[in-house]
């Protein structure tokens, strides 16, 4: 009977252990066959089957040797395999939080067969938002790491990115940003939002076609979706609403075939064309390419694909921009003559046809994604979104200054509008004051998908006291215009009120200069610099006051000296002389004499010789600081025009008198040179 027993158990304990690695083998299979299609979310939970069947100790996940141990053999070997194939779905489906877990557990078990789980791990932990833990594995990934290929390669810049997060962490933040209410982000991925008209979003969503039912709808009475395989296809929706809240979402009518999905749109100015992404995903690889249709009544002509000026067989092009005057089509394309993967091309519009694409350099393009541009006409800077270069992770906004013939180095844009994982697509809320408020999409919050996140830049502000430097009163009335004196371009001018204050809104770490100006008044000019706003909301300029003239009245210099007898300057006379030249700096359309006057010591000959030559010290000294010689005269008085006597009524010498009348002045004449408009043209730093 025992023999017999044990005989059972024997059969029995085969017949488990036959059914456990069934179950095993079918999971993984299965999971192997979703995976090969690049279906990584149903592939995951297959493995997380497979994986269920094993009775794995805790001891068995830490590192199970060191050194040039062998590789493990048996149940444990298939268990690495699977946890292996585990992380690395959920990590290509973009669910960094379990693909975290399971890839700590990989780099546990210190198996050489998989030499780049660690670098995995440290994306997945940046991804993540665990900078200090990822910048350590990457560390270590670089320094075990022997191959080189394209992973080896980029481990530098993910070290650089983990330290420019940490450091980004201390800074105050641009932007604020707050994830888009109403029913815009409901189901599946909503992005690359662009702004019709205050009230309208048009929006690319892959929600289902098949809606949640009615709380009084049956199973029964739902019509089944009309197309077949995944209900999650990608279209162009509108939502209406206001404040970052938009509702009420509906497909537009642009006419759309089997098999095809489109999104990512542009309309031109005038709101007849509209420019979109098409694309087909065959065994897991996207084909794009952009199209146009024209405005039919309330909906929208079968669209038509561009021709091979945007379009290159067998490449792909998408993520179409129009700019705001019409003039540029603005894409990204992995075409022939690029920089690596995805580059930024632009294309001169005629008539509403993209003339042959250009590329936009390596300025802007690096060897891998950039896409999503944008250009903000106001400041002539370009957003758009980049993982080649320095950033938080993932796809990062970044900022350039360009005209379409030179760019300046790509800025990152920073915390809260970039995070560790992938930001793309900038929409202006109003084209006038593009940076002011818009919309991004970001998958931050989300596993899987791209949500729409409404942004508002934080003011910074500028501000200051403009007065009259007689009454010491504020100046109403005067005209204070700010310029960006690298650009040379004009931002806002204004007219003050009772207050004379004024305040703009600036950007940080910019040159700036301000011009107070007035009828009758000297108008003078501050140069500024914001680096402080980068700790501070706003900044007060230095007060300036605005001296009143009249045409042809003098006004007297005060500590202009002379040596004894002649006309040579001192040293203290040129500092007050310098102010003359701010002055005839800030009022380039002004001509002045200037004159010298002595006492009535000598004779009318030698006084009248003196101060000419005076008067002719001090408009030469003009002329050595950069004055033109046609808005200067010297004219020499002598004695003609005391303003105090020179003597007292008994007829005995009076100092003070005569040194009132030793003067010397500068008046304004009528004529004026004709200069071009200071704003164009004025630069400073």
């Amino acid at each position: 009977m025992k023999k017999t027993a044990c005989c059972y158990l024997i059969i029995l304990l085969g017949i488990l252990s036959t059914v456990h690695a069934q179950y095993v083998y079918d999971y993984k299979h299965t999971g192997d066959t979703y995976y090969n299609a690049r279906d990584y979310y149903s592939a995951a939970q297959y493995y997380n089957k497979a994986l269920g069947t094993f009775k794995i100790k805790p001891e068995h996940i830490r590192p199970y040797s060191v050194g040039n141990a062998a590789p493990p053999t048996g149940k444990f070997k298939d268990y690495q395999q699977i946890v292996a194939r585990l992380a690395e779905s959920y990590r290509l489906y973009a669910d960094y939080g379990n693909a975290e877990t399971w890839y700590s557990q990989l780099v546990g078990f210190n198996n050489v067969a998989y030499p780049q789980a660690r670098y995995w791990y440290a994306i997945c932990l940046r991804a993540n938002g665990k900078y200090d833990q990822a910048l350590e594995q990457f560390n270590q990934f670089k320094q075990n790491y022997t191959a080189t290929d394209e992973i080896s390669a980029r481990a530098p810049l993910e070290i650089a990115c983990c330290e420019f997060a940490i450091a980004e962490a201390t800074r105050q933040p641009r932007f604020t940003l707050v994830k888009t209410a109403g029913n815009v982000n409901e189901g599946g991925a909503n992005y690359a939002p662009i702004v019709l008209n205050p009230q309208t979003l048009l929006f690319t969503s892959s929600r289902s076609e098949t809606p949640p039912l009615p709380v009084n709808e049956k199973k029964g009475d739902r019509k089944k979706p009309s197309r077949k395989g995944s209900p999650y296809v990608n279209d162009l929706y509108t939502a209406t609403g206001g404040n970052n809240s938009y509702d009420n979402s509906q497909k537009i009518k642009v006419p759309l075939s089997k098999g095809i999905e489109q999104g990512v749109a542009a309309l031109t100015p005038d709101g007849k064309l509209l420019f979109l992404t098409r694309w087909t995903i065959k065994e897991g690889t996207k084909q794009s390419a952009i199209y146009v249709s024209a405005r039919e009544n309330a909906g929208w002509s079968e669209p038509k694909i561009l021709g091979a000026n945007v379009n290159v067989a067998g490449y792909s092009s998408m993520q179409p921009y129009i700019t705001t005057d019409g003039k540029y089509l603005l894409f990204a394309s992995d075409r022939p003559g690029g920089m690596g993967k995805n580059d930024l091309w632009y294309c001169i519009m005629s008539n509403g046809t993209p003339g042959g694409a250009r590329n936009m350099g390596t300025a802007i393009n690096t060897k891998d994604e950039d896409q999503a541009p944008f250009y903000d006409a106001e400041k002539n800077l370009l957003v758009f979104s980049s993982d080649g270069r320095v950033g938080l992770g993932g796809m990062d906004f970044f900022q350039s200054e360009g005209d379409f013939g030179t760019w300046s180095q790509p800025v990152n844009m920073g915390k809260p509008l970039n995070s560790p994982k992938d930001d793309i697509y900038y929409a202006a809320l109003d084209n006038a004051h593009p940076l002011a408020a818009g919309f991004i999409s970001s998958d931050r919050e989300s596993i899987c998908c791209l949500e729409v996140f409404g942004s508002k830049r934080i003011r910074k502000i500028a501000s200051g006291l403009i007065i009259d430097c007689d009454t010491r009163l504020p100046l109403q009335g005067a005209t204070v215009t700010l310029l960006d004196t690298i650009r040379q371009k004009t931002i806002q001018k204004v007219t003050l009120d009772a207050t004379g204050r004024y305040t703009f809104d600036v950007d940080i770490q910019r040159y700036y200069k301000i011009v107070a100006e007035k009828a009758t008044y000297f108008t003078k000019s501050l140069y500024f610099r914001t680096d402080s706003l980068e700790r501070i909301d706003s900044m007060d300029n230095p007060t300036l006051c605005l001296k009143h003239y009249e045409i042809e009245k003098p006004i007297v210099l005060n500590n202009i000296y002379y040596d004894f007898g002649k006309a040579t300057l001192r040293e203290e006379s040129k500092v007050v002389l310098d102010t003359v030249v701010g002055i005839l700096n800030d009022n380039p359309r002004l001509t002045i004499e200037m004159s010298a006057h002595t006492d009535s010591v000598g004779s009318v000959k030698f006084n009248d010789r003196l101060s000419q030559a005076r008067a002719q010290s001090c408009v030469d000294y003009l002329i050595s600081k950069g004055v033109s010689p046609e808005r200067l005269s010297a004219r020499g008085y002598g004695k003609s025009r005391p303003i105090a006597p020179n003597s007292l009524p008994d007829h005995s010498d009076n100092p003070e008198g005569r040194q009132l009348n030793r003067r010397t002045e500068f008046k304004v004449l009528k004529k004026q040179v004709q200069v071009t408009n200071h704003g164009d043209n004025d630069s400073g730093s």
